[in-house]
């Protein structure tokens, strides 16, 4: 019996405890005020009047709401928000970027390609990125187009001089010239009187052949030059708004003392404390459910030992 009743009684106990912690949770939604990256204390004006600078770095989504104003007491003295400055921090983002270009040229030739191209070239970027880019020699290439065929006409002349007679016959039918093989196309002849060695008159020919030939050579349509361009690239950007909370002061005033115990009776009892140290009353609002809890629970911890005395009588 006495078992049961302490498990319920701790129960309860534990139940009171959890419920009082989840009252002690703040509100949702609460947010809490941003930190200064800096603090800076000087003196301002003839009279040297004491001033604090509190500065705050925040994002575009951030609340500037949230950034704290109220008065506060530092070292004697009383400071008070006299002014919020903001200023939009300008960043610049660098990235490095390439760009790929292609163009059309008659020639493979890589060093009149490289003559033709330009040393830099100025991009910007569709996200709004500007720079100047110089171009990677290490990365011009040249592809071909295609190719096609084409068939030239190829000519040559040999002459054959102190022939006995005009007779085709005794001309080349065919001749090899620079590598290609061409037939005979045309002979023109001339003549000249001579004698021989018994002083007889002779007529001597001289043929001037013509031969003809074809030759085809395959050769490319056309070149595509691809080249890469690289550097780095900026934008301007502002992603961060600086917030200067400037606090004036003046001397703070003194608190005054109340009296403890009896001498408490022996002031004057038309005397009032005054409105900046008058007690706020205490918000008892936060333990009405864990304490609605505890009754609960320690009412369903007797009546379960009422039960079970219950059923021990019948038995």
């Amino acid at each position: 019996m006495k078992r049961i009743f302490t498990i319920l009684c701790s129960l309860a106990i534990v139940m009171a405890g959890s419920a009082t912690a989840l009252a002690a949770e703040p509100e949702a939604g609460q947010s809490a005020s941003y930190y200064p990256v800096s603090v800076e204390e000087y003196t301002y004006g003839d009279f040297d009047e004491l001033r604090i600078n509190k500065t705050y770095q925040l994002s575009l989504s951030d609340d500037p709401s949230l950034i704290p104003t109220e008065d506060f007491v530092r070292n004697g003295r009383r400071y008070y928000l006299l002014d919020m400055t903001r200023k939009d921090e300008v960043g610049v983002d660098i990235q490095t970027h390439t760009e790929a270009v292609t163009q059309a040229s008659d020639t493979n030739n890589l060093e009149t390609i490289l003559q033709r191209l330009d040393a830099e070239m100025e991009v910007t970027t569709e996200d709004g990125y500007v720079g100047i880019l110089r171009l990677d020699h290490t990365s011009v290439q040249v592809t071909t187009d295609g190719y096609a065929t084409k068939t030239s006409t190829l000519t040559a002349s040999r002459s054959y001089p102190n022939l006995s007679e005009a007779d085709v016959s005794l001309i080349p039918k065919s001749i090899e010239d620079k590598g290609k093989t061409l037939t005979l196309g045309d002979v023109k002849w001339s003549e000249t009187a001579d004698v021989d060695g018994e002083g007889n008159p002779v007529t001597r020919y001289t043929a001037t052949a013509s031969y003809t030939g074809t030759a085809s050579s395959r050769y490319a349509t056309g070149y595509t030059v691809s080249a890469s361009y690289t550097g780095e690239v900026s934008k301007a950007n502002c992603a961060v708004v600086t917030y200067t909370a400037i606090f004036g002061s003046e001397k703070a005033p003194e608190e005054s003392k109340a009296p403890d115990g009896d001498e408490q009776h022996d002031s004057d009892p038309g005397q009032t404390e005054a409105p900046d140290t008058a007690k706020e009353p205490v918000d008892l609002s936060g333990l009405k459910r864990p304490v609605m809890i505890g009754v609960v629970v320690l009412a369903l911890g007797a009546g379960g030992v009422f039960a079970y005395k219950k059923f021990r009588e019948r038995r």
